[in-house]
């Protein structure tokens, strides 16, 4: 085959060409660091790194996104834990000191306010929040677990109890009736000792069994009472749940409304044997107060342990609350309740699959963190802020209190003896106070057996807190651990998309200067054969 000079001119132009693709090849490599800057270069480096790209993103994402953000969501919630622990212990000292049946009175004063800054602060610190969240407030994020401010919304709450939440409670008789009215020796001042004749004999205590719900100060109409509803639930033939009003079953004969400012009180209307089958309510206090038979009815409900799904000794206490004060919890995070929205009228439901009996893991919120793991990060308000704490507070508060208003009558009367001359008089003030000491050492002995109560009853709630904390430390740890293996897999995929992706860079400047010296040999070879024509053979 003959070579021409033009055949020689157009292979040496095309690898000169394929030489300079070469170098522009290298140095799009060298500027990029990357092997391919296109998919048609490399279609297997390609594939494989659009999958090593999308693994180090999900990684990323859980590694420096998702993981920080449940590990503060976790951190603020055991902080908050912590500090009622400290709470909750704090309470639990005063309940041993007020169980000393040795206190002076400026002693009871300390415990007293010691005890309301407690149960105050107990529920404030439910209302911490992380960016903006609520963390206790399970997927209601956007509202706070107590009223900011006082407001009248009017709640319609479903209580579900058993008869655990029945207790004894004592109550100390100070009245009686006198000319067509009663009278009460806490009352007695200078001005009226007289016709406050309550005599030794007549100071009593009387105890009963009551149902203490979760709120005081419920609603009320005196025109037209708001009388609650007490129902048992049970189960039908095909096993779903059913509920049976117990005052339609004549297991609770009425229902009534007993201020807590009435005489005689709930307390002695439900000690009467005729009464029996009455419950009282105090809507002040928030307590139904039961006559002995409701009492022995309830406490005979036992739970079926063969459905699972249905507590055969639930009892539900259905109840209306319209004003609430600052610091007052709000239901939506406890019960099945519904309210009116007081601007437009419209009713909001909340939790009604709480009494279905299916609803287990209440409002859990969980954060993705790794490769199908998830973490949950909440703890519900219900897990550890128990109202039942501001309750058993309250009763304490009260009791302390009437110690202290039987104290100051005890001294009224001691300060009258000490200035009263007339032997009627002082015989007169005599029997007032002998009346007014019986009625403070009952109220005294009350005081120290509801402390020595309150111990145990505030341990339950601490107990429970530090569940909450243990949980919350055990999902920290979890969480540490999904960390440190995402911060592997992390390492891991960068090395990976690297190799695949990246190029040597001294490789590929080797290999670029030896393309630039092949190129201009090139150049130089193919100047000297164009030179050469056929009259150089001739």
């Amino acid at each position: 085959m003959r070579i021409t000079n033009k055949i020689m001119q157009n292979n040496n132009l095309t690898n000169i060409n394929m030489n300079k693709v070469m170098q522009d090849k290298l140095s799009t490599q060298m500027s990029t660091e990357k092997k391919i800057s296109k998919p048609s270069d490399d279609p297997v480096i390609a594939i494989r790194a659009l999958r090593l790209r999308g693994n180090v993103t999900e990684v990323t994402q859980y590694y420096s996104k998702n993981i920080p953000d449940a590990e503060s969501w976790l951190n603020v919630t055991e902080g908050a834990l912590k500090n009622t622990s400290e709470v909750l212990k704090s309470m639990i000292g005063q309940c041993t000191k007020g169980a000393n049946g040795d206190l002076t009175s400026k002693e009871r004063e300390i415990i007293l306010e010691q005890l309301k800054a407690l149960r105050d602060e107990v529920y404030s610190t439910a209302d911490v929040d992380y960016a903006g969240r609520y963390v206790f407030a399970g997927y209601r994020t956007d509202t706070s677990i107590s009223f900011p401010m006082a407001e009248e919304i009017d709640y319609t709450i479903t209580q579900q109890l058993d008869n655990t939440a029945i207790d004894e409670v004592t109550f100390v008789k100070t009245t009686k009736q006198s000319g067509g009215g009663y009278v009460d020796i806490k009352n007695l001042n200078s001005t009226n000792y007289q016709s406050v004749d309550v005599l030794e004999k007549e100071v009593d205590e009387v105890e009963v069994h009551r149902i203490r719900l979760n709120y005081k100060d419920l609603a009320y109409d005196d025109a037209n009472p708001i009388i609650p509803t007490i129902e048992r639930v049970g189960k039908d033939a095909n096993g779903n749940i059913t509920t049976e009003d117990l005052s339609a079953t004549g297991v609770i004969g009425n229902i009534e409304v007993v201020h807590s400012y009435d005489v005689p009180t709930a307390y002695e209307l439900a000690a009467e044997a005729a009464n029996s089958d009455k419950v009282y309510l105090i809507p002040e206090t928030g307590e139904l107060i039961l006559g002995d038979s409701v009492y022995r009815e309830m406490m005979s409900y036992q739970d079926d342990v063969s459905t699972s799904t249905i507590n055969e000794a639930e009892i539900r206490v259905t109840y209306q609350k319209s004003n609430w004060l600052k610091g007052d919890l709000r239901p939506e995070h406890y019960y099945a309740c519904s309210s009116i929205d007081p601007a437009t009228g419209e009713e909001m439901v909340y939790n009604p699959t709480y009494l279905n009996g299916t609803d287990v893991a209440k409002q859990v919120i969980e954060y993705d963190v790794g490769f199908n793991q998830t973490v949950r990060v909440n703890t519900r308000v219900d897990e550890c802020f128990d109202p039942g704490i501001g309750r058993e507070a309250d009763d304490l508060i009260n009791v302390l209190e009437d110690v202290q208003s039987l104290e100051d009558v005890v001294n009224k009367i001691d300060e009258m003896l000490a200035k009263e001359t007339d032997e009627t008089e002082r015989a007169t003030l005599t029997s007032r106070r002998k009346a007014a000491n019986k009625a403070l050492t009952l109220a005294k002995n009350k005081m120290q057996r509801m402390f020595e109560g309150g111990i145990t009853a505030f341990q339950k709630y601490l107990n429970d807190n530090n569940l909450a904390i243990t949980n919350c430390g055990t999902r920290s740890s979890k969480l540490e651990l999904v960390e440190n293996r995402m911060k592997e897999q992390k390492t891991t995929f960068e090395t990976l998309k690297s190799e695949n992706e990246d190029v040597d860079i001294t490789e590929v400047i080797i290999n670029l200067t030896s393309a630039e010296l092949t190129y201009q040999a090139a150049l130089m070879a193919t100047g000297k054969i164009a030179q050469t024509t056929l009259l150089n053979f001739i």
